[in-house]
């Protein structure tokens, strides 16, 4: 079965790097790329700038964009997302989401949505980071007692939100490990006469600089040892493949919310 693909973001570096991603997949068709009211692109053929003619038009048409669709892929930013989010479940298009920066509300909206239609929705699409948040859980439940857990991620200078998504995602997980919730653990600013570190919480530092793609690091820090453990991201290629899987995962499912652990089969009852 061929899967028919539309791309949100579609003249962003990340949306290139999904078109591209579902132009080389053989199971996969692109159908349709959206863009913003306003976008340079629009009006541009979606592999033009990867010298690559695919006939699809960059347009802010919904109607046009996901007319064809099964799935759509969206890595742009949360407003956006949200009304991508409305018009697909008005249109019983699938979304998977790699959009970052909700808030609790955005985050209630997608639920919503997900009883209409399938939604994968993952801070993270990398298959490394997805196997590194079990790595963590397991870290976690084991180190409980005696070590200080610090959370460090680095990004390039245009990200927008921090900590990052997957930041986030590694924090929720070591949380879960324990038995508690994040808001319970995070420390999320240290400046000034802090005093002693509180036993139990969980650090976050951030670094935005350069072109980094995503590097990611949480410490477990004991007496006389550290355990560190570590994702770097060298190419978006990585969170493309991964939204590749993401879509070939719903074609098999009907309405629900998945993330990518159901996608990559470390829950046992939604195994790929």
């Amino acid at each position: 079965m061929t899967l028919r693909v539309a791309i949100a973001g579609a003249s962003g570096r990340m949306g290139r790097m999904l078109i591209e991603a579902v132009l080389d997949a053989p199971d996969t068709e692109l159908v349709g790329a959206l863009d913003v009211v306003g976008s340079p692109g629009l009006g541009r053929d979606a592999g033009e700038s990867l010298g690559r003619p695919t006939g699809v038009a960059i347009t802010a048409s919904f109607a046009e964009a996901l007319g064809m669709a099964d799935v759509l892929i969206d890595f742009t930013r949360p407003e956006g997302t949200l009304h991508h989010v409305r018009e697909c479940a008005a249109r019983h298009v699938r979304m998977v989401i790699g959009t970052t920066g909700f808030d609790d509300a955005g985050h209630r909206e997608i639920e919503a949505a997900a009883a209409r239609i399938g939604v994968v929705f993952a801070p993270n699409m990398s298959v490394g980071v997805n196997v590194t948040f079990r790595l963590l859980e397991v870290a976690a439940a084991l180190l409980r007692d005696g070590y200080d857990i610090e959370v460090i991620e680095s990004h390039h200078r245009h990200k927008v939100d921090a900590p990052s998504g997957t930041a986030l995602g590694m924090g929720r997980a070591i949380a879960g490990a324990l038995g508690r919730d994040l808001d319970e653990l995070a420390t999320w600013t240290r400046h000034g006469i802090t005093g002693e570190r509180e036993p139990g919480t969980i650090g976050f530092s951030v670094v935005r600089g350069g072109d980094i793609v995503g590097d990611h690091t949480v410490l477990f820090a004991g007496t006389g040892e550290r355990i560190e453990i570590t994702h770097r991201s060298g190419s978006r290629a990585t969170y493309a493949q991964g939204a590749l899987r993401a879509c070939r995962f719903l074609a098999t499912r009907g309405a629900g919310l998945f993330d990518m652990q159901d996608v990559l089969g470390l829950r046992g009852d939604t195994a790929a």
